[in-house]
């Protein structure tokens, strides 16, 4: 059995990343943790997201890990099935993110809690949408390499409690249908992807989404395909409970691992920097 202690809920990383910088995050191990996962991106620690590079933990040496963020594990299922069925060329993704803990409710001084933070960060988050920064698209090339240089990724934080979405945006090698990108996604919600990526056929809307335990839901009434290789593709998520649950599973995974349970592929996992 896995002890786990957790200390705070909501947007769970971002408040113990301020806290914990990642120097020090090794006190944790000095005071008798044995493992020790960032809920947030990080630049020091390996990045893992559940069922897309979890199994390239390393028991011997991955003391400290990073499960990224809500949004790039939103993203990831959805990149790797892309690429690889289809080889991304490019990928455009674009965050409409719910209001998160870190925004002011009416206009005024925001503190500066990482570089990407811009001043309209500060603004009303219940009065406007916000275009921001997200290190998703910097993630995504960590976790799948060889996409560095492809992808890039843009937030809008609009005025809703809770449930998010990735709308991306896909330039493929392979000519594809849209049939074809909806099969591909079926298969892996039904296989390799199942608890990790839901699939909809239904005209949802963000509500319907809100406790998913899914990282993601494939909307599929909401796809356009532009041509053969220019595909969109949307994917839901409630932004607090779909990635408390992959958290949930990594830590499960890591203790299954660290005792052999689990084969690892021990595969070098480059740092985040954002």
């Amino acid at each position: 059995m896995a002890v786990v202690g957790i200390n705070g809920f909501g947007r769970i990383g971002r408040m113990c990343l301020r806290a914990c910088l990642e120097k020090r995050i090794e006190l944790h191990i000095d005071g008798g943790a044995r493992r020790v996962i960032i809920t947030a991106p990080s630049v020091d620690a390996p990045m893992l997201v559940f069922g897309v590079n979890h199994t390239c933990y390393n028991p011997k040496k991955d003391g400290v890990v990073s499960a990224t963020s809500c949004t790039t594990n939103c993203a990831a299922p959805i990149v790797k099935i892309m690429h690889d069925n289809f080889e991304v060329l490019e990928a455009m993704i674009t965050s409409i993110h719910a209001v998160t803990a870190s925004q002011n409710t009416l206009d005024g001084p925001i503190e500066k809690q990482r570089p990407t933070t811009l001043w309209r960060d500060g603004r009303g988050a219940l009065q406007n949408i916000i275009p921001t920064a997200t290190g998703a698209g910097k993630s995504l090339t960590k976790i799948i390499p060889e996409l560095k240089g492809k992808i890039s990724a843009i937030a809008f934080r609009v005025p809703i409690p809770n449930v998010s979405l990735c709308d991306m945006t896909f330039r493929v090698n392979k000519p594809t249908t849209y049939e074809e990108v909806k099969e591909a996604m079926k298969e892996a919600a039904d296989g390799s992807l199942r608890d990790v990526l839901g699939y909809t056929e239904d005209d949802c809307v963000s509500s319907d989404f809100n406790h998913t335990t899914y990282s993601c839901v494939f909307d599929v009434k909401a796809g356009i395909p532009q041509t053969s290789t220019f595909i969109k593709i949307v994917a839901w998520y409630d932004n607090e409970y779909g990635y408390s649950y992959r958290i949930a599973d990594l830590i499960q995974y890591m203790h299954n691992a660290d005792i052999g349970n689990v084969p690892v592929t021990g595969q070098v996992i480059e740092h985040g920097d954002d």
